[in-house]
């Protein structure tokens, strides 16, 4: 099959069944991508750290990212139009009936449905990415991995910091302080 044609239908099928935004995607992403040899697991986080970094969703983010690396700038214009155009079409349908569709209780019972499953492929994936960074070995399970107790510490660094800011302040942390002390502590474990 053409790789042009191939990244087009692979993401299409990813956008096509995703419910929960781009991190509900993930666990996709990975299924799709490795069982096609494109990318393996350690790839994938290195994609989503950098996914995260830039502007966008971070599930077009990666669409781009494995295009671009699977047959350059025009893998990477497909595999973008492909995740992106199930939701496109899908926003156009609904708003074209959002008052009756939303009304429905059929669709509201769905949706209800929908939402358990979306917060339990966020959470597999939260938990993929520590066990990925936690292990030395991240990409062979059956391998005896070494831990690695400097992202634990790192890990610990920032819970305590901003359990200790949400004592003091008694206000959430905003996320842009804890990207920037994120950064601060990966800076002093590489110097």
């Amino acid at each position: 099959m053409n790789i042009y044609l191939e990244l087009f239908l692979v993401f299409l099928k990813i956008g096509a069944v995703s419910f929960g935004g781009g991190y509900g995607m993930i666990s996709l992403i990975q299924q799709e991508m490795t069982s096609r040899g494109w990318i393996d697991a350690a790839r994938l986080m290195d994609y989503i750290a950098i996914a995260e970094s830039t502007p966008g969703p971070i599930a077009v983010n990666i669409a781009t990212f494995v295009g671009s690396d699977q047959a350059g700038f025009l893998g990477s214009l497909v595999a973008t139009i492909g995740i992106v155009a199930p939701a496109f079409f899908i926003i156009l349908a609904i708003a074209a009936v959002f008052r009756t569709f939303a009304k429905n209780r059929y669709v509201r019972s769905a949706f209800a449905c929908i939402t358990p499953v979306i917060l339990g492929l966020i959470i597999s994936t939260g938990l993929l990415m520590i066990v990925y960074c936690l292990y030395a070995q991240y990409n062979d399970f059956t391998a005896v991995g070494e831990f690695d107790w400097t992202a634990l510490a790192i890990l610990a660094i920032l819970v305590v910091c901003i359990i200790v800011y949400r004592l003091i302040r008694k206000k959430t942390m905003p996320p842009i302080a804890i990207i920037l002390l994120s950064a601060a502590c990966g800076m002093l474990y590489f110097i």
